[in-house]
């Protein structure tokens, strides 16, 4: 009990701790009560995040930060819709081709499954085979009536929804950007007035989130933009949305490389069939993830805080498991956090007499 009783004093018995705590709770609570509603300034913040650097780099040449505001958040979301307009048609073409071709994949890959009793009959059986195929169908079959009842009854109200999200998100942005210094002493009014520690906590999380954030959005553009290409030079059917698929991959750190590689090795498959195109796509598609996750993911997060490949994954399937595909999303600034919180934590000490146990003023 002397062994708790020292740890809890350590760690607890400074006001500054139990403001920290506090802050933490309040923010976990209202992520968890009320994540649904503030999506749109959940993701308003990200792309604020994102510009923010921008910004800065503007005032540093000198330019006011209203007008530095103002250009980049034109140019960004200018460049994004012509981004989206130039895309839309492609993809749509695209995604409606391999609708079109689906009975043609899936009859194929029945026809595979059918070989390998003959191929491997120590391994597999043809009734083996046959309840494997019955039961992708089921669950196929189920999938999409879900899909199309969920379609009908909740597609006015994700549209509408959409709307009110796309008209939100800029103004959000905008005055996010603009007026980042009043929203963040606003805040600090509520704040404990004994906040030393939250404050070094704070200024850490904000440089490793927007950091995760900026190098984030670059990382994907860089993949997409090289994986598409190579698509393209091998002549891969659907190279567009492929290519995308694999881009948005790196938002989840190995589980997504590990999903995408499967619709990317069937697609060439079907084409190619076990042939040297094969191999070579496949081979350039392996060259592009280990060059992402060996030299460009250390080129864009050289100033994030590191976290071990172990900590991401459980990161991801914890988060993921709590708020689904947002906490899949948030899985690692969400344990920048948690480091950068622990990292700090240790080193509070009890309340000293001679210094009131405060921490230099930030």
């Amino acid at each position: 009990m002397e062994l708790i009783r020292q740890w809890f004093r350590r760690h607890f018995d400074n006001p500054q701790v139990i403001g920290l705590a506090a802050v933490l709770l309040a923010g976990l609570a209202a992520i968890v009560f009320f994540g649904s509603m503030l999506a749109p300034v959940i993701a308003s913040l990200i792309l604020a995040y994102l510009l923010e650097g921008v910004v800065r780099k503007l005032e540093f040449l000198g330019v006011p930060r209203l007008l530095a505001v103002t250009l980049v958040f034109v140019v960004f979301f200018a460049g994004l819709l012509l981004v989206f307009f130039a895309l839309l048609p492609v993809l749509v073409t695209q995604i409606t081709q391999l609708v079109d071709e689906l009975p043609k994949i899936l009859s194929t890959s029945q026809s595979l499954l059918m070989q390998l009793p003959q191929q491997y009959p120590q391994l597999f059986s043809q009734q083996q085979i046959s309840d494997l195929i019955f039961v992708i169908r089921r669950e196929a079959l189920d999938w999409g009536q879900t899909l199309l009842t969920q379609f009908s009854f909740q597609s006015v109200v994700v549209v509408i929804t959409l709307l009110v999200y796309l008209v939100l998100l800029p103004f959000l942005v905008f005055f996010f950007l603009k007026d980042k210094t009043a929203l963040v002493n606003w805040v600090a009014r509520y704040l404990p007035r004994d906040r030393d520690l939250l404050v070094t906590v704070w200024r850490d999380v904000d440089a490793q989130i927007g950091n995760y954030v900026r190098g984030k959005f670059l990382e994907i553009l860089i993949v997409w933009v090289v994986t598409y290409l190579t698509f393209s030079l091998f002549g891969l059917s659907f190279a567009m949305l492929l290519s995308l698929m694999v881009g948005l991959s790196v938002i989840i750190p190995y589980i997504g490389a590990a999903v995408v590689t499967v619709p990317v090795g069937l697609i060439a498959y079907f084409q190619f069939g076990f042939g040297p195109e094969f191999a070579w796509v496949m081979i350039a598609y392996g060259i592009i993830q280990a060059l992402d996750g060996n030299v460009l993911v250390p080129i864009l997060f050289s100033e994030v805080v590191n976290l071990h490949p172990v900590a991401i994954i459980v990161a991801i399937l914890f988060f993921g498991g709590v708020w689904g595909f947002w906490g899949v999303f948030f899985a690692i600034p969400l344990a920048t956090v948690i480091q950068a919180v622990l990292k700090a934590w240790p080193a509070v000490e009890p309340p000293d007499d001679t210094e009131e146990g405060r921490l230099p003023p930030a």
